[in-house]
């Protein structure tokens, strides 16, 4: 960053900071799953997530990207408060969710709310519109038949449905639609942030835009946090503030969306952004580039790097000693080469 001429070299010019405590915090995040190889064999440990961090502030969107397999989706659990991570630290709305009492998790579960990735199989095909937004009001709070009833009527406004719609049931919509609804129900309670695990890629392209210029209006006139979690570039470039690129369980370039996409400094970011039509950055980011090899176990990764298996690149410190993340060109990045890609 630039600094003027009047600034002292030893005051270096900062980022306005948000005034507003953020919604999410998560520091050094892991997440390790025991499998059983039966009698007599010891278990196995496969880190689905490997020491990852990051912010979101009110108003922001978060976007996590990666192949499957990567950890997005358990990061999107461990946030969502569905599993508690192994270690590191977890805060939503400054309470630490690893430490919080059973009573405190349960309240911070209002504040965080999800939305899934396929439209027809989340709503439940047996309950009516109005009674699927109504539910988590009848769960949570002590709101009253009418109450409920006209907090749905304006939710469904909110999201762009009719009010008719109130009474009929999912199958009598398109997937679309059902994605409208599954966001009106996770608004319902009013929640600080949204987990959107890949919401609009069972969608057609077209309702895509809809789906997702929803998401920007709501977020704009209600401040959401957003963790949105996608494998396909060409949708987080619309919807993301800040772009995470995992690989094999580990953070491997993070950043603001405009420096990630413009000059990628990973590797592995260039290949994804390289192979995503209609997306255009510097240097090897316009070339074609094909990743050779298969996607390494968790349960046995790389010694190095974890991409130095696939990485064009790769040098024999890539495949002896793994990189940490660390502050490059307004990013972090965990490649021992990206100094030659800025």
């Amino acid at each position: 960053m630039s600094h003027p001429m009047s600034q002292p070299m030893s005051q270096p010019i900062t980022p306005a900071v948000p005034t507003t405590p953020p919604v999410v915090v998560a520091r050094d995040l892991k997440q390790v799953y025991t499998i059983s190889r039966g009698f007599m064999h010891p278990a196995d440990h496969l880190q689905a997530v490997s020491g990852v961090s990051f912010t979101v502030h009110a108003g922001k969107t978060l976007a996590v990207v990666g192949e499957s397999g990567c950890g997005k989706s358990t990061l999107a659990r461990m946030v969502s408060l569905i599993e508690t991570p192994t270690s590191g630290e977890l805060s939503l709305a400054g309470v630490d969710v690893v430490k919080a009492s059973a009573a405190q998790r349960l309240a911070l579960r209002r504040t965080v709310q999800l939305v899934f990735q396929n439209p027809f199989g989340s709503l439940n095909p047996r309950k009516k519109i109005g009674q699927i937004l109504e539910s988590p009001l009848e769960i949570n709070t002590d709101a009253s038949a009418p109450e409920r009833a006209a907090q749905a009527r304006a939710m469904l406004a909110l999201v762009g449905l009719r009010p008719e719609h109130y009474e009929r049931y999912p199958h009598m919509f398109s997937g679309g639609q059902r994605q409208r609804i599954a966001i009106a129900r996770a608004l319902m309670l009013k929640p600080a942030l949204i987990v959107a695990d890949e919401p609009v890629s069972a969608l057609d392209v077209s309702v895509q835009a809809q789906v997702l210029n929803l998401l920007a209006d709501l977020q704009s006139d209600l401040k959401l946090a957003y963790l949105f979690i996608s494998h396909d570039l060409g949708v987080v470039r619309h919807i993301a503030h800040d772009v995470l690129v995992m690989y094999l369980g580990h953070a491997v370039e993070q950043g603001e969306k405009k420096a990630i996409f413009t000059q990628p400094l990973h590797p592995y970011t260039q290949a994804l952004l390289a192979s995503t039509p209609g997306i255009v950055g510097t240097g090897t980011a316009k070339k074609r580039m094909v990743l050779t090899g298969e996607l390494p176990s968790p349960l046995n990764p790389p010694k190095g790097c974890v991409f130095s298996t696939r990485c064009p690149h790769v040098t024999a410190q890539c495949q002896q000693e793994r990189p940490v993340l660390r502050t490059l060109a307004d990013r972090q990045v965990a490649c021992h080469l990206a100094e030659q890609f800025v």
